[in-house]
């Protein structure tokens, strides 16, 4: 969907996943300061959002998500995967109970599919899955930030900000009277500092998630009964992740970014060397310079000097090997 916003002053379109929102409002750096001020808000709304309500619909989504949520708190904000039944992620999905109707927001175009998988499960449960994509919008609000929230919003709030469920209706007004909007690549740029995955950047068709940091903040070690359950508790207790995520500070005196997917090699060996890895965010910050996320092989060396393509990039462990 084409975000009415995209009509405001300076703003340019995202492209690819996010097109339908804007890339930024031409200053990219300003845009980030006013995230991190808590100053700032972003247009979130070309992400999918679906509702689950009925009576049934906590202790249902438990058997189905890989967190636990059978008594989760009205109010409270959780993230929960969808895997395979290898243990693969397929969803990633962040939701609120508001009292009587869970709120989800999904990647752009993925809504779809998950519905038709939910819609397969139900059974005789007593639930109701719906899209709400084409009337509701996702907004964010940085943490610290003191804009209004319209009443009767739903709110998930979390400790990178709040997200919104605005009626799609009222985006435009509710904008208007906020201000300083910051595009999706200032969002992306402070997602990649704060090292939070996302589904379709740093995950592939075999992606678990351990690879990613993804244990305790969106699957429940405690609970069972959910599709590839198995694998994650065999990784668990038996075995190791074949990758781990990792942040990388990129040389600043490259002009281009390596793009995701760019292979990333150990400085020290032959430069047509093995591959360990690639790169699947990259992102200019104002203040940490270029910055990416990127998937490597576990047995890499926390203090190796990698190279990202043609850019020397030394390496934080988000995930330990």
């Amino acid at each position: 969907m084409k975000s009415p916003l995209l009509s405001l002053p300076g703003a340019v379109p995202a492209e690819g996943v996010d097109e339908g929102v804007a890339a930024h409002y031409g200053d990219l750096f300003r845009e980030q300061r006013t995230l991190a001020d808590g100053t700032g808000f972003v247009d979130l709304s070309h992400r999918g959002v679906v509702t689950v309500s009925g009576e049934d619909r906590l202790s249902w989504l438990h058997l189905l998500l890989t967190q636990h949520v059978s008594e989760l708190p009205a109010g409270q904000a959780t993230e929960a995967l969808i895997l395979s039944a290898h243990g693969h992620i397929e969803h990633a999905l962040y939701l609120v109970d508001d009292g009587t109707t869970v709120w989800a927001h999904v990647e752009p175009g993925t809504q779809d599919a998950l519905l038709a998988y939910l819609e397969s499960m139900k059974f005789f449960y007593r639930v109701e899955v719906a899209d709400r994509t084409a009337d509701t919008a996702v907004v964010h609000l940085p943490a610290g930030s003191i804009a209004p929230v319209p009443e009767g919003v739903v709110v998930r709030e979390t400790p990178y900000g709040r997200d919104l469920f605005l009626p799609r209706a009222d985006l435009e007004s509710y904008a208007a009277e906020v201000g300083s909007p910051a595009g999706i690549l200032a969002y992306e740029a402070l997602r990649v500092e704060q090292h939070r995955p996302r589904l379709g950047f740093e995950t592939d068709h075999r992606t678990i998630p351990h690879e990613l940091g993804w244990i305790g903040t969106a699957v429940h070690l405690q609970k069972g009964c959910y599709r590839g359950q198995e694998t994650v508790a065999r990784v668990q207790n038996l075995g190791k992740p074949p990758r781990r995520l990792v942040f990388l500070h990129l040389d600043g005196s490259e002009v281009h970014l390596p793009a995701p997917g760019t292979e990333i090699r150990v400085a020290e060996e032959d430069p047509d060397g093995r591959k360990v890895g690639f790169v699947t965010s990259s992102v200019r910050h104002f203040e940490l310079g270029p910055v990416a996320l990127a998937l490597v092989k576990r047995n890499v060396p926390l203090d190796a000097r990698l190279v990202a393509g043609d850019t020397a990039a030394a390496q934080e462990a988000v995930v330990e090997p």
